[in-house]
């Protein structure tokens, strides 16, 4: 199994449940509790449950069974290579952010990863830069919304794209223009480069799903938000709330990981 990129730069920090977290960014998993109270962080729960759920379905009928089939076809040494290729090309985002946030130190070092694994590492395929101990932080436009000040806002679920809140929903355009696949001019090209992106992403998420106790809308709400204010204050709300011999699992040669979502 892969874990995510972003997880193993920042070191052995809550593995599993990470994982976990990064498929929250695509699909959702229906909720069978009844909503008892209002979350102070969600006021539009029942909007965001209803869009939890198609977000469910959907990956149910169609994301999940072609990631089980990916996985099942590809070989692992080529799904961690294809996952490396679109991790480096987020280190252009990160060491832009990275300034944004006057970060230089972080900065230099996703251009440095980037430079690295981009031809060392033939375009990325290969993670040479984390071999070499050359790891930072993943920065995103949301982030530096935060660090500039701005509040997160209300907790979104976003058709497709899952957890979100106010703030990173405001950052996602900027976000998309700062990943290269943005300026592939063929669109044949764009779309199948984003369809393996996101049929990789589901792949490597596929072994986790068990994490998930009692509501799963709420365990992924409040298990998505604590881990985004950890990332965007970068560790200063204290410990990471994920970095438990609970969720540090070890996995092999890895670069995105799914959890397996049970039908």
């Amino acid at each position: 199994m892969r874990y995510a990129e972003r997880t193993r730069r920042v070191g052995t920090v809550g593995r599993g449940l990470a994982a976990l977290l990064a498929v929250a960014l695509l699909t959702g998993c229906a909720s069978t509790a009844a909503v008892e109270e209002r979350h102070p962080d969600d006021p539009w729960e029942g909007f965001n449950r209803r869009v939890f759920a198609f977000n469910d379905a959907l990956d149910r009928a169609v994301l999940k069974p072609v990631a089980r089939g990916y996985r099942t076809v590809t070989p692992e040494p080529l799904q961690t290579g294809v996952g490396n290729f679109f991790s480096n090309l987020g280190e252009i985002r990160t060491a832009l952010n990275s300034v944004l946030q006057g970060k230089p130190g972080n900065a230099g070092i996703a251009s440095s990863r980037f430079l690295i694994n981009t031809t060392l590492g033939i375009g990325g395929l290969w993670d040479y830069a984390t071999q070499m101990e050359i790891t930072g932080r993943e920065e995103d436009f949301g982030q530096t919304l935060g660090v500039w000040g701005l509040g997160e806002g209300a907790y979104l679920v976003l058709p497709l794209l899952g957890p979100s809140t106010v703030r990173d929903t405001a950052g996602l355009p900027l976000d998309t223009y700062t990943y290269p696949l943005a300026y592939v001019e063929d669109d044949k090209v764009r779309f199948g480069l984003t369809g393996l992106r996101v049929v990789d992403t589901r792949a490597g998420l596929l072994d986790q799903e068990e994490l998930i106790r009692g509501d799963r809308y709420s365990f992924i709400r409040d298990a998505w938000l604590q881990r985004r204010r950890f990332e965007v204050s970068d560790g200063e709300l204290g410990e990471d709330p994920f970095a438990t011999d609970e969720f540090d699992f070890e996995f092999d040669d890895t670069d995105f990981d799914d959890g397996d979502f049970a039908d």
